[in-house]
């Protein structure tokens, strides 16, 4: 009877005890999270404390590397120019024109390498543009000039070292908008399967002292960075136009820029597998030095297209469509006379647009008759505003 009453006694008490065990237990690792947290914590804020007792490092640029592992620096900022002395692995690692850090006693502490700005690395396109010398309808001439100039030392080097003469340094076009420079500009860069770097020139032109003239030296960095590549310059006379003394700052900054902009192309420093680009409407704007050969070896006038090369054009962006048997080309070119591989491109999309609002299975000759007239209204509503 005695056992009996026991029993129950001491499986509760063991139960009672277990319970505290496990709740002991459950504190406890609450206790461990807590404490790894609080770890990190104090780890954290030991790496902050000792971030902020570290010295601050200066970005020095090497001018040159000089014997015995010795290094030219020159400041950023303050241009301070000095030597110092680096360890050979080090050495091996620099070249003319590395960004590094330094601390205050002038020691190399690591290599930084380039830093652009944000403005120049939008301008560099990620990939080859998809524009073949087959999306351009006529221009045999203009274009196989520039292919000699831009292209050919970029994918046949050897041709030119061979002969013994260098191949221009720089090709500027120019004609009226929608002539095609542009284009002819990035089938060039498919072609020579090269880094494009499109900009235009009203980028260059800022509120700030020395802005415009610093992205011209990045964005020449930049193109020597990723060589072979081709720069090109679209609207240049924002920022090449004629110097004039008016007295102004902003006249002055463009200036300034543009100096810049000479600078780099007179080829003080090796631009290696660099070519450059430019078109403008108006070059009689331009600056004589800008035009000077050794700068733009090559100034090609790309023209108004002829009826062949109108015909050409018609033909390519008309292609995709879907054209009723009505439709004559032919006579569409001698409906076009001086308009521009542009007009004529609207005029193809114009006809579609037509098609389009008629429900029609396929563009007709006169869908094109009434793209003709619409374009050139526009075009001579333009025109008027303008004059």
């Amino acid at each position: 009877m005695e056992d009996s009453v026991a029993n129950p006694v001491g499986a509760d008490a063991e139960l009672k005890h277990q319970l505290k065990l496990q709740d002991l237990e459950s504190q406890l690792l609450d206790i461990k999270v807590k404490n790894d947290e609080l770890l990190r914590e104090n780890a954290q804020l030991k790496r902050e404390n000792n971030q902020l007792k570290r010295m601050p490092l200066f970005v020095a640029v090497v001018v040159d590397l000089l014997e015995k592992g010795e290094v030219y620096l020159r400041q950023q900022g303050n241009n301070q120019e000095y030597l110092t002395h680096v360890n050979e692995e080090l050495f091996r690692q620099l070249k003319p024109g590395t960004k590094v850090a330094v601390n205050n006693a002038l020691s190399i502490v690591k290599v930084v390498g380039n830093i652009f700005d944000s403005r120049v690395r939008v301008m560099e396109l990620d990939e080859s543009p998809d524009i073949t010398f087959s999306n351009i309808g006529g221009l045999e001439k203009e274009i196989e000039e520039v292919r000699e100039a831009v292209e050919y030392p970029l994918t046949k080097p050897e041709i030119y070292e061979r002969v013994g003469v260098e191949p221009p340094k720089g090709i500027l076009l120019y004609g009226s908008p929608g002539t095609g420079k542009t284009l002819i500009a990035k089938a060039v860069a498919h072609q020579a399967k090269a880094t494009f770097i499109r900009m235009s020139g009203s980028e260059l032109v800022h509120k700030y002292i020395g802005e415009g003239a610093q992205l011209v030296r990045e964005l020449f960095s930049l193109a020597r960075e990723k060589s072979p590549s081709i720069v090109f310059i679209d609207e240049i006379d924002a920022v090449g136009s004629t110097r004039t003394n008016d007295g102004t700052s902003g006249s002055a900054e463009v200036q300034r820029t543009l100096m810049q902009l000479l600078a780099e192309m007179d080829g003080f420093d090796t631009r290696g597998d660099v070519r450059i680009m430019a078109a403008t409407n108006r070059v009689d704007m331009l600056d004589p030095a800008l035009l000077r050969p050794g700068r733009f070896d090559r100034i090609i006038s790309i023209p108004l297209p002829d009826a062949k090369g109108r015909l050409e054009i018609l033909k390519i962006h008309s292609r995709k469509m879907i054209l009723e048997k009505s439709v004559n080309l032919q006579e569409l070119v001698d409906m076009t006379e001086k308009t521009t591989g542009a007009e004529l491109q609207a005029i193809c999309r114009e006809a579609g647009m037509t098609a389009v609002r008629r429900e029609a299975k396929g563009v007709s000759q006169e869908d094109f008759a009434l793209a003709v007239k619409k374009v050139r209204a526009e075009v001579s509503m333009d025109l008027r505003m303008y004059t």
